[in-house]
């Protein structure tokens, strides 16, 4: 048994994450080992923090060790697996143990500091209470007298099938009151288990045979073997729009759980997990548990319980899903893998692509990423032979794909229409209606008018705690800043010169009314991030939606991917240019991705598609690719800038942010961090490394806090980690983090 051991604290900064060596309680020895929560004294004064046991005998550093306060459960400690992660993670991103933990287990499964009943010593305390039920099993016989009711023969006839909990049993009819009795003549045994909760219960079991289109089958053959070697392996399946590659997943799955191995499936958004958890669902049943940010803290910890305790043989969430403690996986899938998602913007800033690669590594698992628009990367990695490369190019059931037309809004306005929704997308969605379908309509901005400009000296009404526009949202009758929360009432005249302030733009807010008006009969749906505010809003309004309680529905990038309505036969793309020409070397990637995947919500059944762009760059490249769904011609285009720009796949790129309350304090910290990187580089001339800035970030300040970064491009390897480390350390020691703080990116998208 341990007597000393090595703990990670909460609350470390980078420079002084390392592990402390503690004493442990002879009455603690049995219940401490790698992966315990524990309590510990720290620093001045010996305060409480919380730790992880992450060595057992460690060398102690001096012959006054200090004992831990309390330790956790069994139950509470980390899987070896999960253990691994945190040190991943430590490694890989550049976080503190302690973020890394907190990572890997959910809110509700972690530990805080409290004081016990004496009021004087510290303990450990859940943060969430641990649901138990009581759950019965058959231990005996029933005796002939007195004579059995029909109540205690069926409870009996039923346990006879294994154990039930009193929920189970209670829904049969049989209460506490007679269990309780036959526990009491021996007959049952009663014990504690975690409760369990079947979220989407309301799912009919169908488990009907999966059908595959010769194509799909010739997909699935090429992936079987790497499912049923040992081995780890990686495949992208690049299918087109409507090609059915859930159906390929369904069956994959089906023949992971007949290995008696687990499937671990990623969808990029909350929005995307209602359908994909009904195909799951009503194909696998009970045992597919879920986990995303929607659940409340109790749902999300019943869920991850269900997990740990075997519970579940499919996992389906969003990017946090990765580290559900599923053991013996067979098969990890990210749907929609392109998407930025899948990158973590707080410590510890993961990529999911790469945990997911680990864990496949360690599990000798197949990594299977699909899309029908690939990452530049992945496809590039396919090309080469580094992951092997499936193509579905038909849509199932021979659907052609949707026909495209691009509309000049630079025209509408000449000929007279000053509305957002050109003529022709008028009369389409009016042909639509006439004939019973469905429009979906994107619009990438949420609110009603999406900004507020001066007539006189044209400065736009700004947030004073930001530097982005405030946006107009006209229910609240408020003007909001998305970044900071801030809200106020809508000024008339401008703060900067008292000239009249002059609301122009188009959210999704002012897009419903204008459908309105165009249409009073028209059912609109709208779908940003105010609507679906509320829990399950996103299931409840798709599925509204999927039941034709409604006739058009407009929205923000969540309702451009995923979504399989049959009688959507009409799309519209509002707004597109302030994607097409945003900031950052992925801004075409996103744009064309977008474009292709929200028209490829259209004519997915029975009738063919058709979709309307709306642009003032009618000629662009990026946009006529998309419109004509040609994924390749656009990869070659999109490779050629990459390697003419020296951007990933051919380097690395990694961004070095600093934020802090004094915008010179931050540029002159970020200029003395690129200085230290210059000079622990110089030590190492043969190290490829080419460093851009400091600049301001692409959003210079955000709620009072301004920004810079520094631009790494970069091979992303041990040697490359190891200069930034010591360079953060050396940051560390000359105390510049109280001037700015710093955050390492190293899988970015070159925006911070």
């Amino acid at each position: 048994m341990p007597k000393t051991v090595g703990v990670a604290v909460s609350n470390a900064t980078f420079h002084f994450d390392k592990l402390y060596t503690y004493a442990v309680m002879p009455d603690q020895q049995n219940a401490v080992k790698l992966g315990s929560m524990v309590l510990v004294p720290f620093g001045r004064g010996s305060r409480a923090r919380m730790g992880v046991v992450l060595a057992c005998d460690a060398e102690p550093e001096s012959t006054k060790l200090k004992y831990l306060f309390d330790v956790a459960p069994a139950s509470a400690c980390l899987t070896p697996e999960l253990l691994r992660l945190v040190h991943f993670l430590k490694e890989r991103t550049f976080c503190t143990y302690y973020e890394a933990v907190k990572a890997v287990i959910p809110y509700g499964a972690q530990y805080k500091p409290a004081v016990a009943a004496d009021g004087v010593t510290p303990v450990l305390q859940k943060q969430l209470t641990r649901h138990t039920e009581n759950s019965y099993r058959l231990v005996g016989g029933l005796p002939p007298k007195p004579k059995p009711t029909a109540k205690q023969l069926a409870a009996v006839a039923l346990l006879g099938g294994g154990p039930r909990t009193l929920n189970e049993l209670e829904d049969k009819g049989i209460s506490r009151a007679v269990l309780d009795n036959l526990c009491a003549k021996g007959v049952l045994e009663c014990s504690k288990v975690n409760k369990s909760i079947d979220l989407y219960s309301s799912i009919p079991l169908k488990n009907e045979p999966i059908t595959l289109t010769q194509e799909q089958q010739a997909a699935y053959d090429a992936l079987l073997p790497k499912l049923e070697d040992d081995a780890p392996h990686s495949a992208l399946l690049y299918g087109v729009t409507g090609s059915g590659k859930t159906l390929v997943f369904l069956k994959l799955i089906a023949r992971c759980l007949e290995q008696g191995r687990r499937a671990l499936v990623l969808v990029p958004e909350i929005s995307l997990t209602p359908q994909m958890i009904l195909r799951l669902k009503s194909q696998f049943g009970r045992r597919v548990a879920v986990q995303h940010s929607a659940l409340n803290h109790t749902e999300r910890l019943l869920q991850w319980q269900m997990i740990q305790d075997g519970g579940a043989d499919i996992v389906v969430g969003t990017r946090s899903a990765i580290f559900s403690p599923l053991e013996n996986i067979g098969l990890i899938i990210i749907d929609e893998e392109q998407e930025h998602t899948y990158r973590s913007e707080s410590a510890p800033r993961y990529s999911a692509h790469e945990v997911a690669r680990q864990r496949a590594a360690e599990s000798g698992a197949l990594l299977l990423l699909a899309s029908a628009t690939p990452s530049t990367e992945s496809f590039y990695a396919a090309q080469h032979g580094r992951t092997q490369l499936v193509r579905l190019t038909q849509r199932y059931g021979g659907n052609p794909l949707p026909t495209v037309q691009i509309v000049d809004m630079r025209a509408e306005l000449a000929a007279g229409n000053p509305r957002e929704i050109s003529l022709s997308l008028e009369d389409a969605i009016r042909r639509n209606l006439d004939a019973g379908k469905q429009t979906i309509l994107l619009l990438n901005r949420r609110g009603y008018q999406t900004m507020a400009q001066c007539e006189d000296c044209r400065e736009v009404l700004k947030c004073t705690k930001c530097s982005v526009p405030m946006v107009y949202h006209k229910a609240a009758h408020k003007v909001l800043c998305h970044y900071c929360g801030s809200q106020m009432e809508p000024p008339t005249v401008c703060p900067a010169c008292g000239g009249k302030l002059q609301y122009r733009g188009f959210g999704t807010q002012k897009a419903e009314e204008e459908l309105a008006k165009l249409f009073p009969d028209a059912r609109v749906l709208r779908m940003d991030q105010d609507s679906t505010a509320a829990k399950d809003a996103h299931e409840k309004l798709l599925a509204r939606f999927a039941n034709h309680e409604y006739d058009i529905m407009v929205g923000t990038q969540m309702v451009a991917k995923g979504l399989d309505f049959e009688d959507v036969t009409l799309v519209g793309v509002l707004g597109i240019d302030s994607l097409l020409f945003a900031q950052g070397f992925r801004a075409y990637e996103n744009v064309f991705s977008l474009i292709t995947q929200v028209v490829g919500r259209s004519g997915r059944a029975r009738d063919p598609g058709f979709a309307i762009i709306q642009t003032t760059d009618p000629d662009n490249p990026v946009l006529n690719l998309a419109a004509a769904q040609d994924y390749d011609a656009f990869f070659e285009q999109e490779i050629a800038y990459r390697k003419l720009g020296l951007y990933p796949p051919f380097c690395g790129l990694c961004v070095i942010g600093f934020a802090g309350a004094k915008e010179i304090e931050v540029a002159r910290a970020a200029a003395r961090f690129a200085a230290l990187l210059g000079q622990q580089a110089a030590k190492q001339p043969d190290l490829p490394l080419r460093v851009l800035g400091p600049t301001p970030g692409s959003i210079e300040k955000i709620n009072d806090t301004y920004r810079y970064k520094l631009t790494i491009k970069c091979r992303n390897d041990r040697r490359f980690r190891d200069l930034v480390r010591s360079t953060l350390e050396r940051y560390e020691q000359e105390k510049l983090p109280s001037k700015a703080t710093v955050a390492v990116d190293l899988h970015s998208d070159g925006d911070i």
